[in-house]
C-alpha cells in the first residue's frame, strides 16, 4: 500500500523533503541516507493521540533496525554501543502511549540520533514534556511538531560505529499550536546544541523559524507560506503560559 502524504494529518501545514519517507502509525520520518538517520521527524499531538487505550502499557525499549531502510544506509544498535552517545528519540516514546504497536514504532532506529546523554535526558526531555503540556491546554486543539538533527558546515564531524552514523552538532524542534476558537497559529522554534551540560533554560534557544530552516536546509511549514504566523509569543517564551 502506497502512503499519500497529503492524506496524513501530520502534514496539514507542510512536510519537508527527504531521501526517503517512512510512514508510521502516528508519526512520519524523513530519512537521510548520507547521515544514517532522520533529517526530520514529524508528529501531531491532540486529544485523540493522547488517549491511552492500553492502561497498563509501559515503555517498551525494543530498539531495533528499520527494515524499510536499505541495509547499506541503516544504523544499528552496535553503532551506538560504547560510543558515549544515547540512542536519542526524535519522536518521544512518552508521546506515543496509546497502544503497544504505536509505542513500539518509536524504538525503530530510524527515529534515533546520537545524542549526548546529558542533552537527551536533560533539556531535550524537558522540551518534549513542555510540548505535551501545551497540547493539554484547553484552548489548544492540536499541536504539530517537527524536529531533527543539525549539522554545521565547516565544523569537525564525528561519526560512530561501522556504519559511520554522523553525530549532530545540534537539534531543532519547531512546534506549531492551533487554537480552537480563534484558529490562531503560534510557532516556537528551538535550536539547541548537542552538548552534555546545558545550564540555559529553553527560551534561550528560541530562534525565528526561517533562521532554523536556513540552518537545517529544510522548509518546515511550507503550506503556510504567505500566511500571517504569530511568533511574537514564541519570542517571549510563552509556551508554558497558555
Amino acid at each position: 500500500m502506497i502512503e499519500l502524504p497529503s492524506f496524513r494529518p501530520e502534514t496539514r501545514y507542510g512536510m519537508p523533503t527527504a531521501d526517503r519517507y517512512l510512514f508510521n502509525r502516528q508519526y512520519i520520518v524523513g530519512y537521510s541516507y548520507l547521515f544514517r538517520q532522520a533529517r526530520w521527524a514529524m508528529e501531531l499531538i491532540d486529544s485523540d493521540t493522547m488517549k491511552t487505550e492500553e492502561p497498563e502499557l509501559e515503555r517498551l525499549d525494543n530498539f531495533r533496525e528499520d527494515p524499510r531502510i536499505p541495509e547499506v544506509f541503516r544504523s544499528t544498535k552496535e553503532d551506538y554501543q560504547g560510543s558515549g552517545y544515547d540512542r536519542g528519540h526524535l519522536i518521544s516514546s512518552a508521546d506515543r502511549m496509546q497502544k503497544t504497536v504505536v509505542n513500539s514504532e518509536t524504538f525503530l532506529l530510524s527515529n534515533m540520533s546520537p545524542q549526548k546523554p546529558g542533552f537527551n535526558r536533560g533539556i531535550w526531555s524537558t522540551l518534549e514534556d513542555a510540548v505535551r503540556k501545551l497540547a493539554q491546554q484547553e484552548k489548544i486543539v492540536e499541536v504539530y511538531a517537527v524536529c531533527g538533527p543539525l549539522f554545521k558546515i565547516g565544523e569537525p564531524i564525528e561519526v560512530i560505529g561501522n556504519n559511520k552514523v554522523v553525530v549532530p552538532h545540534a537539534f531543532f524542534k519547531s512546534v506549531l499550536a492551533e487554537e480552537g476558537k480563534s484558529g490562531r497559529l503560534t510557532i516556537w522554534t528551538f535550536d539547541i546544541p548537542n552538548a552534555e551540560d546545558i545550564d540555559e533554560d529553553l527560551p534561550s534557544f528560541l530562534l525565528p523559524t526561517d533562521q532554523v530552516e536556513s540552518r537545517a536546509g529544510l522548509n518546515l511549514w511550507d503550506r503556510l507560506r504567505g500566511e500571517k504566523i504569530d511568533e511574537s509569543e514564541a519570542k517571549a517564551g510563552k509556551m508554558w503560559e497558555y
